[in-house]
């Protein structure tokens, strides 16, 4: 039988909640806790309370845990690189593990023109950060097109291209010069991909025809997979269509796989399966299954600049980078194809089970990236916020550890190791959920 979810106790229970209250005390009112979750121990797709209550995990950590909590191959090489060497900042002396990494994930992006080269940091905004510097370094020129609805992290380059939450960005006005947001293709919302397409394509255009000279634009950053902005696919044209506008500009195409890279669509990395190629490309999360680590990819033509230009003290630390080697090697031997795999199961199942109900407007992903939209009414589409919030709550209640993503949608990202049976279950907790209201 099929392990599921067990509560013991009230939630949070009563060594949890001495821990909440420890936490909410000393610890900065900005973090965004949905609910009451205190880990103490991880085990696959499974997080156990201190209060001895098992939880079923549908976020890997918000998409990082990509290879499971504390699989024992990487708790391992953890173990091992700590007993030789923890610290000797690669930006400015040589340890093996970094280079090593760096080719191996330089063999792995599919960077256009290709002789990859990687800078090294500690999060998805500091990669993105560098991108941003790297593209106006290389270019000359001074802007940047973004989309609404894209989330790109909160530190203030990468937040100034973050489109969205008015919260992320309330009261830290002004923000880096040179931004234009346009629109993201949201099937969904349009009633169709080639009607969602036309209007992206248009809003670029009027972009270009009012206020931003494509000439003086250094790139375009977009999420191949929109995560924070609500789990949305947009048509492989998309990509094909900034692909040619970058090319005919001498823009550069940013891809953000900050989230939907390393193997949780099923492929290495989503821009894969439009089979499109970016000049750069970002990456942390699950490149070393929840360890600090970012990368930022480019050909050895634009990531030219000088030694001072950009670096971080602790980027590509020893520890990160062996995890993220074996991380590599695990995603490689099984778990991108175990994504594929019961992502296709797991997203059939919740169309089967939830699909039909009138809460939900849309149920799509690609892998372990999936999405349910959460709605007033099927007819006009109108969000309901409210009881998505409300579900995620219940649905840690009995168990179940999801989160929203966007103005109404509910994300599942467990990590790469998840089976069927802990899909399945998933899936049917949250259906027990959606058809007791």
């Amino acid at each position: 039988m099929a392990r599921r979810p067990l509560i013991r106790t009230e939630l949070p229970g009563p060594k949890a909640k001495a821990i909440v209250e420890e936490g909410e005390a000393w610890t900065s009112p900005s973090y965004t806790r949905d609910y009451p979750l205190v880990a103490a121990k991880g085990e696959g797709a499974w997080i156990i309370d201190p209060d001895g209550n098992e939880f079923l995990d549908m976020t890997a950590g918000i998409a990082v845990t990509s290879t499971g909590h504390c699989h024992p191959e990487i708790v391992k090489v953890i173990q091992d690189q700590a007993a030789n060497l923890i610290h000797m900042s690669g930006t400015d002396f040589y340890y093996p593990v970094q280079g090593a990494l760096a080719r191996e994930l330089a063999k792995r992006v599919p960077i256009k023109g290709g002789d990859v080269r990687v800078y090294f940091g500690n999060s998805g905004t500091e990669a993105n950060e560098a991108a941003m510097k790297l593209a106006r370094w290389y270019t000359g020129r001074p802007n940047f097109i973004a989309f609404l609805g894209a989330f790109h992290g909160r530190t203030m380059g990468a937040l100034s291209l973050t489109a969205s939450k008015p919260r992320q960005k309330e009261r830290f006005a002004p923000f880096v010069p040179g931004v234009y947001h346009a629109y993201y293709p949201d099937a969904y919302r349009e009633g169709s991909a080639e009607v969602a397409l036309k209007r992206a394509i248009a809003t670029l255009d009027d972009l270009f025809a009012t206020v931003l000279p494509a000439e003086e634009v250094a790139g375009i950053f977009v999420e191949p997979i929109q995560g924070e902005g609500g789990y949305v696919l947009p048509p492989d044209a998309f990509l094909k269509h900034l692909r040619a506008l970058c090319d005919k500009h001498g823009m550069l195409l940013i891809f953000d796989e900050v989230q939907s890279g390393m193997g949780r669509t099923g492929k290495l990395w989503a821009c894969e399966h439009s089979g499109v190629q970016p000049d750069i490309l970002t990456s942390a999360k699950g490149i070393a299954s929840g360890l600090p680590l970012s990368a930022m990819f480019a050909t050895s033509k634009v990531m030219s600049w000088p030694p001072g230009a950009h670096a971080s003290t602790f980027g590509g630390n020893p520890i990160a980078c062996a995890t993220a080697l074996k991380t590599i090697e695990l995603l490689e031997r099984e778990y991108i194809a175990n994504a594929a795999k019961v992502g296709a199961f797991m997203l059939e199942r919740l169309k089967q089970k939830v699909g039909h109900l009138p809460m939900v407007g849309d149920v799509r992903g690609r892998g372990l990236m999936i999405g349910v939209e959460i709605v007033l009414d099927k007819t006009t589409r109108a969000r309901n916020p409210d009881l998505r919030n409300q579900l995620v709550m219940d649905a840690f209640a009995k168990g179940l550890l999801i989160l929203g993503a966007g103005r109404n949608t509910i994300r599942f990202c467990p990590s790469l190791t998840v089976t069927e049976d802990e899909a399945a279950v998933a899936v049917d907790v949250f259906a027990e959920l959606l058809e007791s209201r």
